[in-house]
């Protein structure tokens, strides 16, 4: 559990300090908004492979809490990683305003383009929106047993990228409440703060109870790819790897099984079909 709850602070002080750090070299003008949206994109895809296997790459309070919504998550480890994604979001923050100086820490907030109430509701919404398109591509690449895993980290990084060229100059683009609140703590600006984290969640849950109860497959499906497994089960597979050694015993056993079922199967369709014939 501990260094589950270290992943999660480093992944969600890597995604800050990268993508809030490409803020501050746009300012000086010597990146391009669409270098800043593939920042953002490229720390995504480089946390999900770097420690998607400790501790999922949770970066994401919203996400965090949609899916324990959706019983894909224990709801007692809810807290101690929000709070780990929290922490690791303001620490990056601080980090970034002592580096730069505290050259303008309202370069990493993320705000409305206008102060109206209809313009909020327009922000509110398109979060909702890219933040929902944002978790149901984590949903269907990463958690799915039908999905190719491999490239979970591109599908995922590549959609927080594409997100971020479309609403990043209107909203910011957070679809993350740690994203907008950890800038917010160090620059002591809550302005408007509130959208970033009802939005977020909104769209975080709305996705994964559409993903986990209306498109995933019973765990009971044989068609998975995760459930396929050839001649071993996992079982089979610790009990082959003993003391850092292979145990030829156990491999040879399982083949020989697994001959018999065939050589059973082969017998059964046989007669069958001589049955059907005759």
């Amino acid at each position: 559990m501990n260094e589950q709850l270290l992943t999660v602070f480093l992944a969600t002080y890597t995604f800050i300090f990268i993508g809030c750090g490409s803020l501050y070299i746009e300012k000086r003008g010597e990146i391009t908004f669409v270098g800043v949206s593939l920042a953002w994109g490229a720390v995504v895809a480089a946390n999900i492979y770097t420690f998607g296997h400790i501790s999922g790459a949770q970066i994401n309070p919203a996400v965090t809490f949609a899916y324990a919504v959706a019983g894909q998550f224990p709801w007692k480890q809810v807290p101690l990683y929000v709070l780990g994604e929290l922490l690791g979001s303001t620490t990056a923050s601080l980090t970034l305003k002592w580096i730069f100086d505290g050259e303008n820490t309202e370069a990493m907030l993320t705000q409305p383009v206008g102060p109206n109430p209809a313009s909020d509701l327009k922000v509110a919404v398109l979060e909702i929106i890219i933040t929902f398109i944002y978790v149901m591509t984590n949903c269907s690449s990463r958690a799915d047993p039908r999905a190719f895993k491999e490239l979970g980290g591109v599908a995922v990084g590549a959609t927080v990228f594409f997100l971020a060229l479309v609403a990043g100059k209107i909203t910011g683009a957070s679809m993350n409440p740690a994203r907008s609140l950890g800038p917010a703590i160090v620059a002591w600006n809550f302005n408007k703060i509130w959208i970033y984290i009802i939005s977020s969640v909104i769209g975080a849950v709305s996705a994964t109870m559409l993903y986990f109860f209306h498109l995933m497959p019973p765990k009971s499906n044989d068609n998975s790819k995760q459930e396929s497994i050839p001649i071993f089960d996992i079982l089979a597979m610790n009990q082959v790897f003993t003391n850092n050694s292979v145990d030829i015993s156990v491999v040879s056993n399982k083949l020989g099984e697994k001959s018999s079922e065939m050589e059973f199967s082969r017998r059964l369709e046989s007669i069958c079909k001589s049955q059907s014939n005759g």
